[in-house]
C-alpha cells in the first residue's frame, strides 16, 4: 500500500474523530466506550467503576418500582404508568450489557472507519464521506435531544408537583418522585429520603436514556459511514465507465477489481451493523410500541380529566418514543436505498459503449446490489418507513382496545 502524506493522515484522524465524537461522549459517560491499547489502567478502572455504579442504580430503581407494582397497586390504570418505566429500564439493561459484551465488535467498527478515512485520497470522495458524516452527527444529536429532553421534561414536571399526605394529625406537603417506590422499604414521606430517591431515580433515568441514545446514535453514525462508502463507490463506477471509453477499453481490469472489493467490504460492514444492532432493535422496537400504547392511553385518560400538565409531559414522551421508532426504520430504509442505487447508477452510465466482457462485470455488481440489504429487529421485522407507518396504526388500534377494556 502506498504511503499516505502526513497532511492526509492528519485530516483522516480529524475526520474520523468528527464522525464518532458524539458517540464517544455519550458512551464514556456510562463507561461503555470500548478500550483501546492506548487506554491506561486508571481509565479502565474508572470505566469499570462507572459500570458498577450504573448497574447498581438501574437495578435499585427497577427493584423498588417492581415491589410497588406487585405488592401495593391494585388498579390497572396505575399499573400501566409503572410498566412503561420498568420496560424502559429492562431494555436499557439489555442494551448496556450488549455494549459491554460486544466491545470488540464496536472497536472493529471504529478501526474500519479510521481506515476508510485514511485511505481516501480524492477530494470529491472525501466530500461525499463528510456529507454523510454530518448526517450521522445530526441524527445522533437529535436522538439525544428528543430522548433526554423528553424525560428531562418529565422529571421537571414531577419535581414541581407536590401532594398532601397525612402524618398523624399533621398534613405535610411532599414532592413526588419520578416513579413510585415500595413504601415499606423506603419512606419517601420523609424529606431527606424523598430527595435521595428523587436523585437516584433521576440518575437511573439518565443512564437508561444514555443507553438508548447511545444505541441509536452509534447505529446512525455507522449507517451514515456505510452510505458514504456507497457514495464513493458510485463515483468510482462513473469514473470507471468514462475511463474505459477514453482509454479504448484497455487497462481497466484492475480498476473494476478494486471497485468490487470496495463494494463487498462495504456490504460486509453493513452486515456487521445488522449483526450488532438486530437484538438491540428487537427489544427497542417492541419496548417503544408498548410504551407508546401506554402513553397514548394515559394521555386520553388525562384528556378526559383535563390534566394539562400530565398531558404535555406524556405528549413529549410520546414524541420521543415515536422518533425512536422512526430512526430505526429510517436507518434501514436509507441503507437499503443506497445499496440499490449502486446498481441504478450503472444504468445511468454509457455502459452500452463498453465491450461485452466489461458489461458482464457491471451486471454482476447490479445483481449483488439488488439483493435486499436491511436492518432488522431480531431478524423478525424488516425495518422500513412502511413498517413505521404500520407500527403507528397498530399502536392506535391497541390504544382503542385498552380504552374499551379498562373503561
Amino acid at each position: 500500500m502506498t504511503s499516505v502524506p502526513l497532511e492526509t493522515e492528519t485530516n483522516a484522524s480529524v475526520h474520523s474523530d468528527y464522525s464518532i465524537q458524539l458517540n464517544r461522549w455519550q458512551l464514556k459517560l456510562i463507561g461503555a466506550w470500548p478500550a483501546t491499547p492506548s487506554t491506561t489502567k486508571l481509565q479502565r478502572f474508572v470505566a469499570l467503576l462507572t459500570n458498577v455504579i450504573c448497574y447498581s442504580f438501574l437495578f435499585f430503581t427497577w427493584t423498588i418500582c417492581g415491589l410497588h407494582l406487585f405488592l401495593e397497586i391494585n388498579t390497572a390504570y396505575l399499573k400501566l404508568g409503572i410498566v412503561g418505566g420498568m420496560c424502559h429500564w429492562f431494555v436499557s439493561n439489555v442494551t448496556y450489557t450488549t455494549f459491554l459484551v460486544k466491545h470488540n465488535d464496536i472497536r472493529n467498527f471504529l478501526r474500519q472507519i479510521e481506515t476508510d478515512w485514511r485511505t481516501v485520497t480524492e477530494v470529491k470522495h472525501q466530500e461525499v464521506m463528510l456529507k454523510y458524516a454530518k448526517l450521522g452527527r445530526y441524527v445522533s444529536a437529535f436522538c439525544t435531544i428528543f430522548m433526554q429532553g423528553g424525560f428531562l421534561a418529565f422529571n421537571v414536571v414531577v419535581a414541581l408537583t407536590t401532594e398532601e399526605i397525612q402524618v398523624g394529625n399533621e398534613t405535610k406537603m411532599v414532592h413526588r418522585v419520578p416513579f413510585p417506590v415500595y413504601k415499606k422499604f423506603l419512606n419517601v414521606e420523609e424529606t431527606s429520603t424523598n430527595i435521595l430517591v428523587f436523585f437516584v431515580e433521576t440518575f437511573a433515568i439518565f443512564v437508561a436514556n444514555s443507553c438508548t441514545t447511545g444505541a441509536y446514535s452509534l447505529s446512525a453514525v455507522l449507517a451514515a459511514h456505510a452510505c458514504g462508502q456507497l457514495g464513493v463507490i458510485k463515483i468510482r463506477l462513473n469514473e470507471y465507465v468514462d475511463a474505459s471509453r477514453r482509454q479504448n477499453k484497455r487497462n481497466v481490469f484492475g480498476a473494476i477489481g478494486l471497485i468490487v472489493e470496495h463494494h463487498l467490504r462495504t456490504l460486509s460492514f453493513i452486515a456487521c451493523i445488522e449483526k450488532l444492532m438486530n437484538r438491540i432493535y428487537f427489544f427497542e422496537f417492541f419496548r417503544c410500541m408498548i410504551a407508546l400504547c401506554i402513553t397514548g392511553f394515559l394521555f386520553l385518560m388525562d384528556l378526559a380529566n383535563h390534566d394539562i400538565k400530565n398531558m404535555l409531559t406524556l405528549a413529549t414522551c410520546g414524541t420521543a418514543l415515536s422518533f425512536n421508532i422512526f430512526i430505526m426504520c429510517y436507518i434501514s430504509e436509507l441503507l437499503t436505498e443506497q445499496c440499490k442505487e449502486v446498481g441504478d447508477i450503472i444504468y445511468a452510465t454509457n455502459w452500452y459503449d463498453l465491450p461485452d466482457k466489461m458489461i458482464l462485470d457491471l451486471v454482476l455488481i447490479i445483481v449483488r446490489s439488488n439483493l435486499m440489504v436491511e436492518i432488522t429487529a431480531g431478524k423478525i421485522v424488516h425495518l422500513s418507513i412502511r413498517v413505521f407507518g404500520n407500527a403507528l396504526k397498530t399502536i392506535f388500534a391497541y390504544i382503542n382496545i385498552m380504552r374499551q377494556i379498562i373503561q
